[in-house]
């Protein structure tokens, strides 16, 4: 593992340029609209998540999974893998190598049936969730190869708890911001930005909703590219700006059905 994220695997092969990102993606989004295809993302970001949560493991877990879920499929399209395979498989490895431990094959087999069956039920209806444990076996060795083995991900969590602490510490500010940290890995910022700057726009966005004039000075004083921040920060208001007016639970059945799907379907 580097010793600091400039040296890192991270920093050097996987901080991506937007045009590439784009470009990449031209397979899936001559089927879907780029709306269509970020909301689709948002719901396997949720799936991750909520098995995250039901497994018990730590957020930094949850989002190093949810980040090698958004770098295979920036270099894939939704047709290479299914995501919903994708999704249990990336917990699998992060688990990992982050350090929590082992998660046995049948626990999360188990989980996954029990989530889909009844968190997500409005999106597969009376499908059950259709993988074994060969299938994520199988599945993470195709992770591992598209990761080209870049496994350590540095998260904006410990930046921003640092910058808190020089603003002086303020458990509001922290909580909220580190909420819009978890809601950015929702966007592609993990993909285009250091984590240090998502921390700074988190804090920038937590600032404004909190009413947080005085840290204008601090801001001033960061010897960072604020243009960069300010993309970060306007990539997460539209991110809340599409949840306005978007119906989840109405619209994904319809989202699922027109992504690009693997063939064949996997055999039990």
């Amino acid at each position: 593992m580097a010793g600091n994220f400039w040296q890192s695997s991270h920093h050097q092969q996987w901080l991506l340029d937007k045009q590439d990102l784009i470009r990449d993606r031209q397979h899936d989004l001559s089927k879907l609209t780029e709306e269509e295809y970020q909301k689709i993302f948002n719901f396997f970001a949720s799936i991750i998540q909520v098995l995250g949560e039901q497994l018990k493991l730590r957020q930094q877990v949850i989002a190093t999974a949810t980040v090698y879920f958004k770098r295979f499929y920036a270099r894939n399209s939704l047709k290479c893998i299914d995501p919903l395979l994708l999704a249990p498989t990336c917990v699998f490895l992060a688990s990992k190598v982050e350090e929590f431990g082992v998660i046995s094959n049948s626990r999360l087999i188990t989980t996954c049936q029990t989530v889909i069956k009844n968190k997500f039920s409005y999106a597969y209806g009376q499908q059950e969730f259709p993988y074994r444990t060969n299938h994520i076996l199988e599945c993470e060795f195709y992770l591992l190869e598209n990761l080209d083995c870049c496994l350590i991900v540095y998260q904006p969590y410990r930046p921003l708890l640092l910058f808190v602490q020089d603003i002086g510490q303020d458990d509001q500010l922290s909580t909220y911001a580190w909420r819009v940290v978890n809601d950015s890995l929702r966007t592609d910022v993990s993909l285009l930005y250091p984590p240090y700057q998502i921390a700074i726009g988190a804090l920038h966005i937590a600032c404004v909703m909190l009413g947080k004039e005085n840290l204008k000075p601090w801001f001033a004083e960061l010897n960072v590219d604020m243009d960069k921040i300010q993309e970060i920060v306007r990539a997460i208001i539209n991110l809340y700006e599409m949840w306005k007016n978007y119906d989840e639970k109405k619209e994904i059945q319809a989202l699922l059905g027109k992504m690009p799907k693997p063939s064949p379907a996997p055999q039990r």
